[in-house]
């Protein structure tokens, strides 16, 4: 595979800009993956993508890194919104593999599909708090080799696909030799980034670094035990309520609608179980451009020109909208629209002020999991003409 041909071509494709005009790839329409059905559609030329894979070692001793996740997701969530790219639109997607557990099926390398690449930041945050951490074998090779092959990774070169693989046992161990997964991954334009949970000097001679040099990815050691800190700031009790009025405006339609509408209050309820802090971080992440959900909220759905509100069943309507004639209803839908806007825009500009006073009031901590990944995320996107607001 690694003929003069094909890294001439790599190098040509790598420094391809993030505003070239390609024609949209068309990836595999549909695989089956234990409970989740995978579907990939036509890539729009104006969106780039952000890919993460996120590879969680779920054995004994990883409850603290499992904890940072969870505790830290919205504010991972929030920065990723900031991207930029051109006048490109910026698309989310995370996939969640746990490996090392003795719970999972041995036939597989102790590895588990938790949910293949999604923008619904429900799901994501539903199956990240039901994972659980048991004793096991920690394979890096392998489910590096297995995210590779499994997941819907866009073809074109211009988007942004990472991997990171967290975990603390030696990255030599299992079936496949993780010299030859990130080979893979090399061809295919995936970065692998390394993050060794304890010592950094141990980390490099369990060879967590070799395996990001290859895709010239970054390595980082955390203290994966280290409790997330949460700065209260003055701004919290009225983001809160401001996240109860924005509930409000969703509009739950289909035959999973009141189900997925209980899910969004079920992740509320998980993102305040770590502190009322970290429910602001979420309800934060809900006034972005990253939280969508079209396939089951009336108002999402209807900014597809595609979308036709009179074709949706009378049956999968809430109670109170029934009765409604279809100018009605997109009365009714534009004017909660619009409410939806007016209070996304209040907790944008209140979170303004509460980021300057987060960042007056603590110190910065680059040995959490936060860090290393938006560290390695903001480095590799600006290779691919990605860039954040200061």
């Amino acid at each position: 595979m690694k003929t003069f041909f094909t890294w001439s071509m790599l190098c040509l494709l790598v420094t391809i800009s993030c505003n070239a005009n390609n024609k949209p790839n068309s990836d595999l329409a549909f695989q089956k993956e234990k409970n989740h059905l995978i579907q990939t559609t036509k890539t729009d030329p104006n969106t780039r993508n952000i890919q993460v894979a996120l590879l969680l070692d779920t054995s004994n001793s990883m409850d603290g890194l499992i904890d940072q996740a969870k505790a830290q997701l919205w504010e991972i969530v929030n920065e990723l919104s900031y991207a930029k790219c051109g006048h490109n639109k910026i698309k989310l997607e995370i996939a969640l593999y746990e490996y090392g557990n003795d719970g999972l099926p041995s036939q597989e390398g102790f590895i588990r599909q938790v949910l293949p690449f999604s923008d619904d930041l429900d799901e994501i945050s539903k199956e990240l708090f039901a994972l659980t951490t048991n004793g096991g074998n920690e394979y890096c090779g392998k489910v590096i080799n297995t995210s590779i092959n499994q997941l819907g990774w866009k073809k074109n070169n211009d988007h942004l696909k990472l991997i990171f693989i967290a975990g603390n046992e030696p990255f030599t161990q299992g079936p496949v030799d993780y010299k030859d997964a990130a080979t893979d991954a090399l061809e295919k334009d995936i970065t692998i980034n390394t993050i060794f949970c304890g010592n950094y000097r141990q980390g490099i001679e369990t060879m967590w670094k070799h395996g990001a040099d290859i895709t010239t990815g970054e390595y980082s050691a955390i203290d994966h035990n280290r409790e997330t800190v949460h700065i209260a700031t003055p701004y919290d009790d009225i983001i809160l309520k401001l996240n109860h009025k924005l509930n409000g405006t969703y509009i739950y339609y289909g035959h999973q609608g009141a189900q997925k509408r209980q899910l969004q209050a079920e992740q509320d309820s998980n993102a305040r179980s770590y502190s009322s802090a970290n429910a602001v971080s979420r309800t934060v992440s809900k006034s972005s451009g990253f939280y969508k959900n079209k396939s089951w909220d009336l108002i999402d759905a209807a900014e597809d020109e595609a979308f036709e509100v009179d074709k949706v069943a009378k049956d999968e309507l809430p109670k109170e909208l029934k009765g409604k004639s279809k100018a009605e209803l997109k009365q009714y839908i534009a004017e909660k629209s619009k409410t939806r806007k007016e209070i996304q825009q209040k907790i944008k500009e209140l979170n303004k002020k509460r980021v300057s006073y987060i960042k007056e009031n603590s110190k910065k901590d680059d040995t959490n999991l936060e860090a290393a990944l938006l560290n390695a995320i903001k480095k590799q996107g600006r290779k691919k003409s990605f860039s954040w607001e200061e």
